[in-house]
């Protein structure tokens, strides 16, 4: 537990110690003792607390929240069965504004307030973190996704020998999305040279960690890693980034930008004459949309890719293939498919498989001995926790690829799959090509 957790811990009883406590009488009615609000809660529902960031410049990985969440509830018919009860499903959605501070006050809001069973979040460490320290703090179980490992376990001050008790994460790890980006870089001829983006955040001084980070990697594969330092989030000027890049001959450009943020470099860029013969960056390009804002110059960029409607993964809810799925949102929304669509459909996979294997919903030991015993196949791939570079992680499958021009214009782009040497069972539909 990092420092800033363990000088946040509650002093005295925690919520577990109060549930626990008030077990032997009327189930789904809260203490009231250490500030717990007095709420009667009914003793046949479930709650699944979720924090994501539905707006602010992280909304693009929430895109997909609401149809997600109408699509399992419907999907199971608002019930689970657990312990050998039928149960109704709450699911309680909290917006984290794309601020960390408020993704750990809204998780204080479902613990304490809504008093949720299990706590989930997504979405990058600025919403992974605070929510899994919240829950850690107060002794709730938590499952997490969407954040590279790295960021997410030592970022919140992780020890490997140790771990963590209630907090649990499957996603990938910083290793591979390397090994994704080099297999892609390997496709291509280039100088070597690459230029990092790594701003001031959970993300950027994880990918830019001279130790846990690119760097290493990169220099061991040959390359030369151009590292200017960390910018600030939402900057409007990448003028000393590009002119470093520009004097060391950079032909690659990589990182994990925001959305916003790569559309300022990569329009600055072009104003300024610099035009590599890769860019692959994660975040940023994740989303069509963002791609789509930069008109042609969205062409041949690429990226991981963790979802898409090619892998050859089902819903353990609906049975839906990814494809499948994919066709789902775009039928239900009119927008085009992004990558957290599978990862957000996921999460609750895991967390109504836990549920429906608890022994005593209100048992909060239960529920984490349920977390600790997953092992269930998602529309993500596998989750299992036991065989994680640490405790508390499970890992996923990862591939990489370009967006191109969508040949039949129903939409401006589409991701295509040109990498696949990590994760063999995601088949590939594309080659890999220089941007210009």
């Amino acid at each position: 537990m990092s420092k800033e957790s363990r000088t946040a811990k509650r002093v005295g009883t925690t919520r577990r110690q109060v549930l626990k406590a008030g077990a032997a009488g009327a189930v789904g009615t809260a203490a009231i003792s250490a500030g717990f609000p007095s709420i009667v809660r009914a003793a046949d529902t479930v709650r699944i607390g979720y924090v994501s960031p539905r707006t602010g410049p992280l909304a693009p990985f929430a895109v997909s929240d609401e149809f997600n969440v109408a699509t399992v509830l419907e999907a199971i018919g608002g019930k689970v069965d657990s312990g050998g009860n039928s149960l109704n499903v709450e699911i309680i959605v909290k917006d984290s504004q794309s601020n960390p501070n408020r993704a750990a006050e809204v998780a204080s809001e479902l613990i304490l307030s809504d008093e949720v069973h299990l706590l989930c979040a997504g979405n990058t460490p600025e919403t992974t973190n605070p929510v899994a320290d919240q829950a850690e703090i107060n002794e709730v179980p938590c499952i997490t996704t969407l954040c590279p490992w790295q960021p997410y376990f030592f970022g919140r001050g992780g020890n490997p020998a140790e771990g963590f008790q209630w907090t649990y994460h499957y996603f990938w790890g910083l290793e591979d999305v390397i090994a994704v980006f080099l297999n892609l870089w390997a496709k291509i001829e280039t100088n070597k040279v690459v230029g990092g983006l790594f701003p001031n955040d959970g993300d950027g001084n994880a990918w830019g960690h001279p130790e846990l980070g690119f760097p290493k990697p990169l220099a061991g594969a040959g390359y030369t890693l151009i590292d200017p330092g960390r910018y600030q989030n939402l900057t409007d000027d990448f003028s000393a980034h590009i002119s470093e890049f520009k004097e060391n001959g950079v032909e690659i450009v990589t990182g994990v930008v925001l959305p916003p943020d790569f559309t300022t470099f990569w329009t600055q860029a072009a104003q300024q004459g610099f035009r590599p013969k890769a860019a692959t960056v994660g975040k940023a390009l994740l989303f069509p949309e963002a791609v789509e804002a930069l008109g042609d110059a969205g062409h041949n960029l690429s990226s991981e890719i963790w979802w898409s409607p090619s892998h050859p993964f089902t819903s353990s809810i609906t049975g839906q293939t990814c494809g499948e799925l994919a066709a789902a949102f775009t039928a239900a929304t009119g927008k085009q498919w992004s990558q957290p669509v599978g990862y957000g459909h996921s999460i609750f996979e895991v967390a109504l498989d836990v549920v429906s294997r608890a022994e005593d919903i209100n048992d909060t030991e239960a529920m984490l001995a349920s977390i600790v015993a997953t092992n269930v196949s998602t529309i993500a791939g596998p989750v299992s926790w036991g065989s994680g570079p640490v405790k508390n992680v499970a890992k996923m499958p990862l591939v990489g690829g370009q967006w191109r021009r969508t040949p039949d214009g129903s939409f401006a782009y589409d991701l295509t799959i040109t990498s696949n040497e990590t994760a063999p069972d995601v088949p590939t539909n594309a080659e890999m090509e220089l941007i210009g």
